[in-house]
């Protein structure tokens, strides 16, 4: 196993930065001169979207950047210690001291036990005052390899001990120490970070620690990148409050049920750990104190208590959009298959071909007339449940659990009354909005087990569509229909002008809200859409896969055309984005965007606006919702489909190389080998 630390990747108060991103800049080229990357400017980028989430700055003077990415190949540690203390977000001042870890994305488990050895070894004082006072190189290389000695020498004994052909070991169990003293708290804890490679550690160790010091028994679950070994049953039963100092979801959270919880950010679990310890042993006490929810899963629980209205609407929307595209995916493809087998007018008869007849006994159109039947009922089947999926997991976004069975029914409710895809909407936040009131409700221990399974569900169950039939449902029909008649007749500068807006927004954000509401807009009526009777939706639907195509296949088309504007890692992606932007997955372009957003961005809209305007103008109409170039069957007119999204990427590719012929800039604190060649004129 190579030595994540070298006497090259150390700098002894040579690097006197005016800011963070220079300190990041200056140890990824010391990583790059190293030979452990040749993308220094990708895993500058990686580094820094890591660093944007929350701060590296840690208390005494230490900041540890860090981030898994595909720049480098083994487990690489940097380290610097600066001239002048630079600010890294720390409470108690600027940090000295920088380590820099860069973990591969296909990092085993190996390399990460060793990170996190060395990630816990921070918050250790001594460790921190030997590196202060190292003399060279050298010895800062032999404090690390001692530091990660113990982790190496466990991982080796195990492979030593284990024959060649067993499978790894699963993570021991940890052991439970003897029962304490009658009358001492006992707490348990989770942590966890978006990368699982320091803050995860760092956090267990100084809340360890906190909690020993004031003769608490602790036990921590560390839900990292090394692996994670659940807390045993006994253990979480035994314990009076839990600790989640976690950025991400906590992995099956009801094991903590009814337990009083205390949530806060993993960066806390560092810098107040004896203040979190103290606010679990209050919590003990307070019967008013915040407890786990017994439905609770931790899937989708990212609502936050100091989470904005629009973030939590954001959020809500999202959860029923991204639960509910399995079904367009899978039903529209089906069906688009359908058509291929069984042809066009396979709609008429489908259900009749489908349940009359077997694989014994076919109609009279022969084996592929009855297999295109089978594949569109079931298509169509699986499209019928895209309005009460999206009603039933913004129900669930706003409430959990309780929240699925009101929202599915009231997202039914809405088709029953052909009050379509914004009657799902509101039929869910009726749903989620009911339900999430009656969980805020004090009950009786009684009560309580039969809140989420009984009561809340047939309560908001009635009120959300009870509602919608007696009040909403018949309003939203008549606006829905108003729409699709609107849409009908759509013809001229007025489908021009919708496609040049539906273009804009496929490509605003690439995949992100914005994206997912002209998606679902367009997916919503394509049941209603008819290539002779109703064609509106057809052609919304073409426009708006046409218009998802352009951002990658523009940025692929970009690096081909002048590869020096673009970095090595760009240009890598380029290839890739071609065969994502064939696919129709807008976010082939996120790399793009995520390294340069105010140049991608404006070029991918105005690619996305020219071909959303030349689909609607040309009539092209589309029955599949979604696989772009590999759905050609279920296109119509291919050939004007393919010229419009050609047209558009050439736009976004000219656009976005004079942009960055024209303004492009330097990043501050960017050294030369990190940056591509300047393009000349």
């Amino acid at each position: 196993m190579n030595s994540i630390i070298t006497p090259e990747l150390v700098s002894l108060d040579e690097i006197r930065p005016s800011d963070k991103r220079e300190v990041i800049v200056s140890l990824a080229s010391r990583v790059q001169q190293a030979g452990r990357t040749t993308a220094a400017d990708s895993l500058i980028a990686d580094a820094w979207a890591r660093e944007e989430k929350s701060a590296t700055g840690m208390p005494g003077g230490v900041a540890i950047p860090h981030c898994r990415t595909s720049a480098v190949h083994e487990a690489t540690l940097a380290f610097a210690r600066l001239d002048e203390p630079v600010d890294f977000g720390a409470k108690d001042g600027p940090a000295d001291l920088v380590f820099f870890i860069a973990a591969p994305d296909g990092a085993d488990k190996a390399h990460l036990k060793i990170l996190a050895a060395l990630a816990r070894s921070l918050v250790r004082k001594d460790f921190v005052a030997t590196l202060r006072e190292a003399a060279d190189e050298q010895q800062v290389v032999d404090l690390v390899t001692e530091a990660v000695a113990p982790a190496v020498a466990e991982l080796e004994d195990a492979a030593a001990s284990r024959p060649a052909d067993a499978p790894p070991e699963a993570p021991a169990a940890s052991a439970v120490p003897a029962a304490p003293a009658p009358g001492t708290r006992r707490l348990v804890a989770v942590t966890a970070c978006p990368t699982g490679i320091a803050h995860t550690y760092m956090a267990a160790d100084a809340i360890k620690q906190a909690a020993e010091e004031k003769g608490v028994e602790i036990h921590i679950e560390t839900q990292g990148s090394a692996g994670a070994t659940a807390l045993p049953a006994d253990v979480v039963s035994a314990a009076d409050a839990v600790i989640f100092a976690v950025d991400v979801d906590v992995r099956d959270k009801a094991r903590f049920a009814g337990k009083p919880v205390i949530h806060v950010p993993v960066k806390r679990g560092i810098d107040e750990p004896h203040a979190l310890v103290d606010r679990a042993l209050a919590a003990v006490d307070d019967p008013n104190a915040p407890r786990v929810s017994a439905e609770e899963s931790g899937e989708e629980s990212h609502a936050g208590p100091d989470e904005s209205f629009g973030k939590k609407t954001q959020r809500v929307l999202m959860t029923g959009v991204s639960y509910m595209i399995p079904f367009v995916a899978a039903g529209g493809l089906l069906i688009a298959l359908g058509f291929l087998l069984g042809g066009y007018d396979i709609t008429e008869v489908a259900d009749d071909v489908a349940l009359g007849n077997t694989l014994f006994n076919l109609p009279d159109g022969g084996l592929l007339t009855y297999l295109g039947a089978v594949a569109f009922t079931i298509g169509a089947t699986s499209m019928g449940f895209l309005v009460p999926a999206l009603a039933g997991y913004i129900a669930y976004g706003m409430a959990d659990r309780p929240g699925i069975a009101p929202g599915f029914t009231a997202g039914m409710v809405a088709v029953t009354m052909d009050a379509g895809f914004i009657g799902g909407i509101v039929g869910g936040v009726l749903a989620g909005a009911v339900a999430a009131g009656f969980r805020r409700l004090e009950v009786p221990r009684w009560l309580a087990g039969l809140m989420p399974v009984v009561i809340i569900p047939l309560i908001a169950t009635a009120v959300s569509s009870g509602l919608m039939f007696l009040l909403l449902g018949g309003p939203i029909a008549q606006l829905t229909t108003a729409l699709e008649s609107w849409l009908s007749g759509m013809t001229g500068t007025a489908a021009v002008v919708l496609g040049i807006v539906l273009g804009l927004m496929m490509c605003i954000d690439l995949g992100g809200p914005i994206n997912k509401v002209a998606y679902s807009f367009a997916v919503a009526g394509l049941a209603a859409g008819s290539i002779t009777d109703n064609p509106g939706p057809l052609m919304i639907m073409a426009a708006v896969m046409a218009a998802g195509m352009v951002p990658p296949l523009g940025m692929a088309l970009a690096t081909f055309l002048d590869r020096s504007l673009f970095t090595v890692a760009e240009r890598e992606n380029g290839k890739t984005a071609v065969l994502l932007g064939a696919a129709f997955i807008s976010e082939g372009a996120i790399p793009f965007a995520a390294a340069d957003p105010l140049r991608v961005l404006p070029s991918a809209m105005a690619g996305g606006a020219v071909t959303g305007a030349l689909t609607m103008a040309m009539g092209v109409t589309s029955q599949a919702p979604h696989g772009g170039a590999f759905v050609f069957f279920a296109i119509d007119s291919f050939v004007l489909f393919v010229l419009a999204v050609l047209a558009g990427s050439v736009v976004t590719a000219l656009v976005v190389i004079a942009l960055k012929r024209w303004t492009r800039s330097t990043p501050p604190g960017v050294p030369a080998a990190a940056q591509p060649a300047t393009a000349t004129a």
